[in-house]
């Protein structure tokens, strides 16, 4: 199995104002320093953590979208991150924090966030999901998530299967955590790692937001044993993070612990 290159790019963001969010992105992209086959959005990239789609939300066609074809295709990698998407029309209208996982041919995946962190009453405005997702990407399994859906272990849990193939080998949280809150983005990141023996990867935003909360990123790389391989607060960055699938499954070998976890699904 190769080994996977991950780009996770940590910035600030223009307080919904797509344009100038896409255009900053193009220069953050353009400037890494080699290769990779996935780049890392945080969450909302295109607007920031935003309670009032009503004026910006993009459909499933709008220039969010549009630009992360571009990107893919240009780049010739997967491209992933939220969006505040809009569906519908009227009073029927509904709107999601849609993560997409964009692909250079232009398919792609979605996974609406399923844990709507009410302190911000985001239930009263967007729409949770209900399905994981899981990819793959040159046969690395991959589960993406979003930000408040850290908090809860469940929706996270790796399970073995009879043939000795786990559920994914990577989980991914994209964010926009405050700073005042980032012992627990830290601490969490850590446990899902240990307790799924999976790679963690989470990208959180920097930053004052449009209601002065500010973000310290504090985005990171978590190997299955817990080690922080990259960590990187307050500054923007973007950086190139290679995960090593065998010593993923070394790991698996020697601490079969996920084997021995309780016998139960997630109903």
């Amino acid at each position: 199995m190769k080994d996977l290159s991950i780009a996770l790019v940590q910035t600030d963001l223009y307080w919904t104002d797509v344009a100038a969010n896409l255009q900053m992105l193009d220069q953050k992209i353009d400037a890494l320093s080699q290769e990779a086959d996935l780049i890392v959005l945080p969450e909302m990239f295109s607007t920031g953590f935003c309670m009032e789609p009503e004026q910006i939300a993009e459909d499933m066609g709008g220039s969010g979208m549009q630009w992360m074809k571009k990107t893919a295709a240009a780049r010739n990698c997967v491209i992933t991150g939220s969006l505040m998407i809009g569906i519908g029309s009227g009073a029927d209208k509904k709107f999601y924090n849609r993560l997409i996982w964009m692909r250079p041919d232009g398919s792609y995946e979605t996974y609406d966030k399923k844990h709507l962190f009410s302190l911000s009453l985001e239930p009263k405005v967007y729409t949770a999901g209900h399905q994981r997702l899981i990819v793959e990407l040159y046969g690395w399994k991959i589960c993406l998530m979003i930000c408040y859906d850290l908090r809860f272990p469940l929706w996270a849990r790796n399970a073995i299967h009879t043939n000795r193939e786990c559920d994914y080998d990577v989980l991914i949280y994209v964010a926009n955590w405050p700073e005042r809150r980032v012992t627990a983005w830290k601490t969490l990141l850590q446990a899902r790692a240990i307790e799924n023996q999976a790679y963690v990867v989470g990208v959180n935003r920097i930053g004052h937001e449009g209601t002065d909360i500010y973000y310290s990123g504090d985005s990171s790389v978590i190997d299955p044993l817990g080690n922080i391989l990259y960590r990187k607060e307050h500054d923007p960055d973007a950086s190139i993070i290679t995960l090593n699938y065998e010593e993923m499954v070394k790991t698996r070998r020697l601490f079969p612990f996920l084997k021995d976890a309780d016998d139960f699904e997630m109903k």
